[in-house]
């Protein structure tokens, strides 16, 4: 197995583990989490279908118009429900960049490699340049962001003083790292942080093959 393929099986594996986190947290939560976890985890699971390597499995012409209509009524969705939250404006751009993708990788659209599992290898399906840059920086700027939530607040710090990790993440008052894991104490907030990073891990690296 070549290297374009070993990396569409990677992604197909981690976005398909995080589609199907997210389907679990539909069951429990309120009514806004739940909605948000039904657009995460079909964020996922469309990103793994899109993911699979194209000699393993080479998608329908009308496949890619059913990516861009779904994703197109997500992205609208996500534009209805922007003002109860930043986080839809990141499934407005999420959904909008599946829609890209979709329109870049059909056949017919200009240079074409027709899978995202397949584009590493084939060199590039194309797309806009500074459309793809912009998204490749929204994306390299969230996973960082998504990164940096996920590290306690003052560990370096604490460790350098000679002072206790655990006394700054307990005592956390006002710090980023205190007050994630204190959210993460009641309902696995860490762990869908880490999903959604993996996920825009995964974005990013198929982005990077247009």
């Amino acid at each position: 197995m070549h290297g374009g393929a070993l990396a569409g099986w990677l992604l197909l594996a981690l976005c398909a583990v995080s589609g199907a986190y997210c389907l679990l947290r539909t069951r429990t939560g309120t009514p806004q989490e739940r909605s948000t976890a039904r657009g995460e985890a079909l964020m996922g699971f469309g990103m793994a279908a899109m993911a699979v390597p194209a000699a393993v499995l080479t998608l329908p012409e009308w496949a890619w118009a059913v990516y861009g209509a779904v994703f197109g009524a997500a992205a609208l969705r996500a534009l209805r429900s922007a003002r109860r939250g930043a986080h839809h404006l990141h499934h407005l751009v999420g959904s909008l960049a599946m829609v890209y993708m979709a329109v870049t990788m059909a056949p017919g659209a200009a240079g074409a490699g027709g899978h995202a599992g397949h584009g590493a290898a084939a060199g590039g399906a194309g797309g806009v340049p500074v459309l793809t840059g912009v998204l490749l920086l929204y994306y390299a700027l969230y996973v960082l962001r998504s990164a940096g939530h996920l590290i306690p607040a003052g560990t370096g710090v604490a460790s350098f003083a000679g002072g206790s990790t655990e006394g700054v993440v307990r005592g956390g008052g006002g710090g980023l790292g205190g007050g994630v894991s204190g959210v993460a104490a009641g309902g696995g907030t860490e762990l869908t942080m880490a999903c959604r990073l993996t996920m825009g891990i995964a974005m990013f690296a198929m982005l990077l093959t247009l």
